[in-house]
């Protein structure tokens, strides 16, 4: 009873020895006394006990790393560049997962090839920027880098997928002269805006000072007009006034001197009245009021021949 337990006990381990369980997101390469046999991926797996190994389990999951280091500009400046690195395996075929077991003693000497390759791809671009225009080139650099490293990963079975500049920064001079530099142009930048804002005004206050002016001037210019058409029509209603009142005079046989001598008289009190205070000098003598009434009498002949050659 006791040689069948034990024969049955070792059966059972035996035929636990035969399964082997892979979890997702893993492959597990399986080895003959140390040489490649082949993949076994996820779930239940037989294998042949004694014979066949487990050699290494492999993540195909996206995994990252975080990488800090220094670079040096054409200009001699220093760098320092704080990165994240998220990589993968590139599939679970045969041949791609022989690279990613076989090509590196271990992980952390994968590890380290990869950080290195990486950072000797950006600094190697960066030599030959300089320092100022360092900042700008963020996503030159990273596509730079994908370049570079991508054919080199794919030998050894993965792939790149991002890589982000979180930060860049410079030794506290630069960093202490970039801002004063920034300053500077925001200070020119507030000046020449404010110069352009006082510019705009001035002319802007000009051209509203110039159409003032015009529209002044067209204003009096047309009020002039308005003035000048006002009395030629006064006086042109005067003097057909004037030669209806001698046309009804001469019909009923009275002196047309009348009209003038009552145009006289209303002048005097015209300036008598509305003269305020001002001096005006009129001859009111007999001889002086025959010589006005000769000479407005005269006008009147002359505006009378006028009408009459205008009929």
């Amino acid at each position: 009873m006791s040689s069948t337990l034990i024969i049955a006990i070792i059966a059972i381990a035996f035929l636990f020895l035969c399964f082997v369980t892979v979890q997702q997101g893993t492959v597990a390469v399986i080895t003959v006394f140390g040489k490649y046999r082949r993949v076994m991926h996820p779930g239940l797996n037989f294998k042949i006990p004694l014979i066949e190994a487990v050699f290494k389990k492999i993540s195909v999951q996206n995994r990252s790393v975080e990488l800090e280091f220094q670079a040096i500009t054409i200009d001699q400046a220093n760098v320092y560049f704080k990165a994240m690195l998220l990589y993968s395996v590139i599939n679970t075929d045969e041949k791609n997962i022989m690279s990613v077991a076989f090509k590196f003693v271990d992980e952390r000497n994968f590890m380290q090839a990869l950080i290195r390759t990486i950072e000797g791809s950006i600094r190697g671009f960066v030599a030959t920027k300089k320092q100022a225009d360092v900042l700008g080139l963020r996503k030159d650099i990273t596509e730079h880098v994908k370049e570079q490293i991508d054919i080199g990963l794919e030998e050894w079975g993965y792939h790149l997928q991002e890589l982000q500049l979180n930060d860049i920064t410079f030794d506290d001079v630069i960093m202490k002269s970039m801002s004063q530099v920034v300053a500077s142009n925001n200070l020119k930048a507030a000046a020449e805006n404010e110069g352009q804002a006082l510019l705009i005004t001035k002319t802007k206050a000009a051209e509203a000072e110039g159409n003032a002016i015009k529209i002044s001037a067209g204003a009096e210019r047309e009020a002039a007009q308005l003035r000048g058409q006002g009395v030629a029509l006064f006086r042109q209603e005067v003097a057909k006034g004037m030669t209806e009142a001698a046309r009804e005079m001469q019909q009923a046989n009275l002196d047309t001197s009348v009209i003038l001598f009552s145009m006289w008289m209303e002048s005097v009190k015209n300036f008598a009245e509305n003269g305020k205070g001002n001096m005006i000098f009129l001859d009111g003598s007999v001889d002086g009021m025959q010589k006005t009434m000769k000479q407005m009498m005269g006008m009147n002949k002359m505006m009378g021949d006028k009408a009459a050659d205008a009929q």
